[in-house]
Order: structure tokens, then sequence, then C-alpha cells
């Protein structure tokens, strides 16, 4: 009745009535307002702070610098959160070492916003820079190191001997520059310190409470029980919150030492100041035989990361698994700059190391005189070649016939600018999108009172991508109660134990877990009726039970459940429930697969680039929702046009000062850029992935895009540009 049809979002009143309460908009009484100021060089040392006339300023309770913040978050503080990297996190405000351009420095407390932001303008800091600047990651390819990067899959047959005794070989290097997330609300944090019970109550911009609990409770060196974290809504992250950023640290930290209610807020600036997409130099050497068969693939990856973290990506793994080959050689590396840690965004690694792989075949089937669609059917590979791991499902080819039967792919001219739009050269362009379809331990608690009302809870969280509505959807289904009589709780470190929501887990892993407790729900349910009613359930068994509008039927008996609890003398029935991987699940290799297709123009005098028309089939496991599925994917296919076309975090080498921090300079698409964008989601059972069959939606989207894009511009225009984003002056 639910599951897997298209409904609206339960929390869509809420959000578009402005009821919605994000965390900026909690106002505890006698709130206090924290401005961060951010240093202005990527690497010295503070030499003087002059703070004077900013504390002189009526309304200003302190400003905090690595002078006067307490020693206890000094000392013996574990600064981790769930998805540090190798390395040592970085401890704002910890000394005078400044350790890149953007660090924060100093946080100004006032009564108001308008007070602390005046305040921070009269701080003056003085600084020791230091010469040799490092934020160019070509510039620094000497220092790449392997040391703390996971090795790639083992290498096969022998990649050199085989590319030098084919007969079409590609040796291309693709590049991709550094990309901001910048989700619609900035980070935010409203802390909240209780003196009597030494705690923390923490409002906080987050993907995953959790995160933040632990994160605060390790630097205070407090019991997880004294922090908690609640985010119940989350506008936008895309990996962005997967962390805890520094103004969680800032306001706890003001907080405990004023004993007053802090709120710090990031301006749109302050959110280039933190992690973001790595840039990434990739090789690709390819070959195939006269037919267009695969005979050896060569990548090898250099991403950027701090010099305080290894944060490392999945990136040349997928051209091992991808297309059957016997010659793999696989290599990633890591080169340290004065930059903050990157961090994950939407499909990393996948959307990375996907764009190369899929221009670099598109290249080759091109060098073979192959059509690039066959070319990728002649080495469809039906068993994940790095693991040798049957896939628990893949409907890939099935995503190519739908997609190319939908786009007219058949109609593409393989010599580029053979098509016409008026003064516009057209091109198709198409690639193959993949992404982990992963599971995570997460728990889940149900109660059901006497009054037919149903509260499923998981402290999960919900980033826009419907997770209220596809778990409401899951518990009224199974309980047999209507939509509208289900609520479901997330966003509070006092629920459930819930995985961080990112990789796309979040549907199958807090989704299983959901779906387990209401089973386990219906099972005490039965129980009570058993008790109660005896005589009328005699012989009756479980798996003959039906539960559906507020009654669980058995063959011709019928009970409300108002009855069966007033029976048995209970005014609400609860259960709860921890999910992990089925122990099978290990033996195959879990992935959604897509095949994206995409016509460009090119205007013949000034080389704009437009995108009318993508296609995107997506095999994705069981569609929960198809109305917030095929949002993600919207959401997805515009990220890719962006991607490919506009993104490019620009940082000034001389001091290491990020240009373009804003959405005036920092292009991204907007409505004038997106037109027909057209999303297939193809059948795929799968008993084998998770409970539910669900792979997730969030990532696939955008993998493919940027790649399918640099295709079709190629066959409008025969220029291969292999640097993102392609702009009209890379094909003057």
């Amino acid at each position: 009745k639910y599951i897997g049809k298209p409904t609206r979002r339960v929390d869509g009143i809420e959000k578009v009535t402005g009821n919605a309460t994000y965390s900026a908009e909690f106002n505890p009484e006698h709130l206090v307002h924290g401005y961060i100021i951010n240093s202005t060089i990527s690497r010295g040392k503070i030499v003087a702070i002059n703070d004077k006339e900013a504390l002189k300023v009526p309304g200003v309770r302190q400003v905090f610098t690595h002078k006067n913040i307490p020693e206890e978050v000094k000392i013996d503080s574990d600064y981790t959160d769930p998805l540090a990297p190798p390395g040592n996190p970085f401890r704002p405000f910890y000394n005078e070492d400044i350790l890149y351009n953007g660090q924060p420095v100093a946080l100004i407390v006032a009564d108001s916003f308008e007070t602390a932001a005046y305040a921070a303008g009269l701080v003056k800091i003085d600084y020791e820079k230091e010469e040799g600047c490092e934020v160019d990651l070509k510039a620094n390819l000497q220092n790449a190191t392997r040391e703390d990067v996971p090795d790639p899959p083992e290498p096969r047959g022998d990649a050199a001997k085989a590319y030098e005794s084919s007969k079409h070989q590609v040796d291309v290097e693709y590049y991709l520059p550094r990309h901001y997330q910048n989700p619609m609300e900035t980070f935010a944090t409203v802390a909240i310190w209780n003196a009597e019970e030494q705690g923390f109550t923490i409002y906080d911009k987050i993907q995953g409470v959790g995160s933040s609990q632990q994160y605060i409770s390790g630097i205070f060196n407090l019991e997880k029980e004294k922090v908690r974290v609640l985010s119940p809504f989350v506008g936008g992250g895309f990996g962005s919150g997967l962390r805890p950023q520094y103004q969680l640290f800032c306001a706890a930290m003001a907080s405990k030492v004023l004993n007053l209610p802090v709120k710090v807020v990031m301006t749109r600036t302050q959110m280039f100041t933190f992690g973001h997409r790595p840039a990434c130099l990739q090789r690709l050497k390819l070959s195939s035989d006269e037919s267009g068969k695969l005979k050896s693939i060569n990548h090898e990856a250099f991403g950027e990361t701090s010099r305080f973290e290894m944060f490392n990506e999945t990136v040349v793994d997928w051209s091992g698994m991808m297309y059957q080959c016997d010659n793999v050689k696989l290599d990633y590396q890591l080169v340290p700059l004065d930059v903050y840690t990157p961090m994950d965004m939407r499909a990393p690694g996948g959307a990375t190391g996907m764009y190369a792989l899929e221009c670099a075949i598109d290249e080759l089937a091109i060098e073979a005189g192959v059509d690039p669609l066959e070319f990728r059917l002649i080495n469809y590979a039906d068993i994940d070649q790095n693991e040798g791991k049957p896939y628990s499902s893949k409907e890939l080819r099935a995503a190519f016939l739908k997609a190319s039967e939908s786009f007219g792919w058949e109609k593409r001219i393989a010599k580029p600018g053979s098509m016409q739009d008026g003064n516009n050269l057209v091109g198709y362009g198409m690639a193959t999108g993949v992404w982990e379809a992963l599971q995570q331990e997460s728990s889940a608690k149900a109660i059901l009172t006497s009054e037919g009302k149903l509260t499923v809870s998981s402290g999960t969280a919900d980033i826009g991508t419907g997770t209220y509505t596809i778990m409401s959807q899951i518990a009224a289904e199974i309980v047999g109660i209507p939509l509208e009589d289900v609520e479901f709780q997330l966003g509070d470190s006092s629920l459930p134990k819930a995985p961080i929501e990112g990789g796309s887990w979040t549907a199958s892993s807090v989704g299983s877990a959901v779906k387990l407790v209401c089973h386990a729900l219906q099972k005490k349910i039965f129980g009570y009726a058993q008790q109660s009613f005896p005589e009328e359930l005699k012989g009756a068994i479980f798996e003959e039970a039906e539960f559906s509008n507020r009654h669980l039927s058995v063959k011709s008996t019928r009970f409300s459940y108002s009855e069966i609890l007033a029976a048995s003398g209970q005014k609400s029935v609860e259960t709860s429930v921890n999910s992990q991987p089925a122990d099978d699940r290990s033996k195959y290799s879990c992935y959604s697969h897509s095949c994206v297709m995409v016509e460009v123009h090119v205007d013949k005098d000034t080389k704009m680039i437009t995108v009318p028309r993508v296609v995107s089939a997506i095999a994705g496991g069981k569609i929960l929702n198809p109305k917030t599925a095929e949002s993600q994917i919207l959401g997805g296919i515009t990220w890719g046009i962006s991607m490919a076309l506009e993104e490019e975090g620009m940082m000034d080498s001389r001091n290491g000062r990020i240009m373009n921090a804003n959405l005036a300079e920092y292009h991204v698409a907007v409505q004038a850029d997106i037109q027909d964008l057209e999303v297939i989601f193809v059948p795929e059972h799968d008993e084998i992935v998770n409970p539910l069959g669900a792979k997730g939606l969030g990532e696939i989207g955008i993998v493919g895009v940027a790649s399918a894009i640099c295709n079709a511009i190629y066959n409008a225009t025969g220029k291969r540009v292999r640097e993102l984003p392609i702009t009209l002056d890379k094909l003057v």
C-alpha cells in the first residue's frame, strides 16, 4: 500500500510553511552570539592579537583566541570523529600555528550577531608568514606519497606488456579541480552548557548526531550520555556534514566558559574554509584489440590532502572492477598541501574516478572505431573483476537498453561535427555510472499506542533525501497503520543508534532496522492477541497473520489493535531491534548501476555549451518512493552538469586564499542551465543486498554525468577537453 508508491514528503508542509526548525533557529533564553575570525595566511604563526577595541564595544562578552581558551580542551582531549582519516584532526585555537588560509583564529561572543560581527572588524592580528605556500596539486606531484593510503586491488596480468602489443592505444591525463558542497543551509550550532548536570544540549547542523556527540564528548572528556545532540532538519549536506565543523567547537567551548547558550553560524564565505572534494590528477593508459576488446587498463591518480590528515578516496578501484580485462594495474597517491583536509562529497571517489575512466573508454572506443555503447557491451563484466565475486544483482544491460531506446542513441552520427541544429553543433555522449550498495549496523524502536498511533525512531538524519517519508512508509505498511498516524523520529542522539547519513546507505541500513522492528512489533501484537483470545486464535500461527487497517486478521478472525491492547491491559506495545548486514552478503558485490546519455549543443561562434537533454537509467534495486527517488537522481544530474561545465574552486597559489569563496563567482548550475531531464528506474530484484532490496540513490545520480557531457562535447566539436570544467574558452 505504501512501499514503492510515489508519496509526498510527510515533512513537506512543515518545510514550505516555515515550521521546520533548523539548527540556527533555536533561540533559548539568554542566548548570545559568536562570530569567527579566519586567518589570512596559509602557513606561519600568529605573532600578536590586539582585541582591546573589540572588548570595549557594548554587548561584547569575550574574545576567545589560542591564548585564553580553557586548558582542558588542550590536554588529553580527543578531537576525532567517526570519519576522521589517519593523522591528527584539526584543533581550533590550539596554538599560534597557522596550518591553512581560512583557519579560525578568534571567536567574538556578544549579545547580538551584528555586535559580534562589528567587533570582529576591530580585532587586529599580526602574522609571521612562512614562505613557500604549497596549494597547487599539479605543481607538487614530486611530494606524492602512499603512506597511510589503502592499497588498491592487486595488479592482474601484465598491463604494460599488453598495452605495448595492442592494436589500439589511449594514453591520456584528466584533471578535476577542487569542488565545494555549498548546501543551502550554512553550518550552525547552538550549544547549551548545563553546569548543574555537567553536560551539553546542542543543536547542530550535522549528517549524523552521533558524529557531533563523539566529537564533543572527546574534547571535553565527558560521557556520551552527557552530550545530547539534536538535528531534526538539515538544509542539505552532500557530505559536508559528515564530520563536525569548527563552529561546533566554538559554540560549545564558549558556552561552557560563559555558562550561557551560544549560537555560532558560519557565513557563506566561511563555508569555503573547511573540507571539499579534493583536486585530482588522473593518468590512464588503455588498449584494445581490433574488435574493441579491452587488453589493458593502467590507472593512476594523485589526490590532494592536508598536512595534518591523510584523506583518501576510492578513485582507481572502479577501473579494475567495471570492465572485463585481464591486464590491470592501479595506483593511488596523496599530495600533502597547505590546505584544510578534503572530505567526502557526493559520490566521493566515484564521481572523480568514473569521470576519467568513462572519458578514456570513450576515447578508446573511438580510436577502435566502435560505437561507445557497443564498446561497453563488448567489455561487459558479469562478475566483480577486482574481487572475483558475483553481483547480488546487476541490471546494467537493461539500463543500457532503456536509456538508448528513450534517448534515441541509434540516431547518433559518429563523425564529430556531423549533427547540427541551427547555429549549434550537436553532440551525443554516454557514460556508465556505478556506486556501492552499502549497509551499516543500525537500530530502531517502535511504539504502538492503544489509540492506534505508531511512533518509530532511530538516530539517523534527513538531509533532504526523504528519510522521514520512506521510513514512515515502511512502518505504515508493515504494521498496517495509515501513513498519517505514523510518526518517525530522527536527529536526536538519545534515540537508537544509527549511522551517519551518507554513502547512500541510509535507506538500506535504517530502513532495514525499521522493517525488522515493525516485524518484531507484529509478533508482540500477535502474542498479546493469543494470550487474550486463546479460543478464537486456537491453532493460529504467526505466518498466517495479516496486519492492515489497524487490525490483526488470522483466517476468519479479526481484532483491532485497540481491542488487543485493551484485553491485555496494555496502553501501548513497544520493541527495539539492532539490524546488521547478513553474513551471506559478504559473498557478493553489491552495487547500483546507471547509464547516462546526454545531448549537448555548442554554438559555432561563441562556443557556448548547453545541455538540452539528459536521460539517466538507474538500476538501484527496490525503489521505495519513486517521487523522492526521482528527486535524488534529478539533483545528481543537475550537479553532474555543474561539475562538467561550471564548478571550479580557485586558489591563489601565493597565499592559499580561495579566490571565489561565494556563490557569485563559484559557479553552480541554476534553473537556466537545466532543461529536459529524464529518469528511468530499471526493475531490479535483489534479495541479498538487504531485507528491503533497496540499494540507495543519493550518489549514483551524479556518477557518469560529467563524463557523458565531455564525450558529447567531443562528438559535437571534435575537440577533447580533459580538464574540468569545460568552459567556452577551452573550446575556442
